[in-house]
């Protein structure tokens, strides 16, 4: 069984949550939520990750309205507090940016990030 969460330990802008909805619904995946993960590699030691997916019994549910966010046991320490913003840029072009409060470092792209 899976744990719903009304009070979310990660948070998403506006814009990201647009743009999440604009994917999953592009996809024709109306029920699918937007797994974000961390896993190893990168050139920091961890990268993040996110993939339209369903709830598994181990996860975390954050619920924005109509879209579900979801968070492994593994990736929660690791993304607590964490916000995610999608921007669009000139020079890196546009993506999902993750600002994490639980990175004492990063990449130059932001992609991956050292942790304690």
């Amino acid at each position: 069984m899976f744990t719903v969460i009304n009070k979310p330990a990660i948070s998403l802008t506006e814009k990201a949550l647009d743009k999440v909805r604009e994917i999953r619904d592009s996809q024709g995946q109306p029920e699918a939520g937007l797994r974000i993960y961390v896993a190893g590699g990168g050139c920091s030691g961890y990268k993040y990750g996110m993939a339209l997916d369903t709830p598994g019994a181990d996860d975390e549910i954050y619920e924005f309205g109509d879209l579900k966010v979801i968070v492994d046991a593994m990736s929660f320490p690791y993304l607590s507090g964490a916000n995610v913003d999608y921007v669009e840029d000139d020079l890196l072009g546009q993506g999902f940016k993750v600002e994490n409060p639980n990175a004492v470092s990063t990449c130059g792209c932001g992609q991956s990030f050292k942790a304690e």
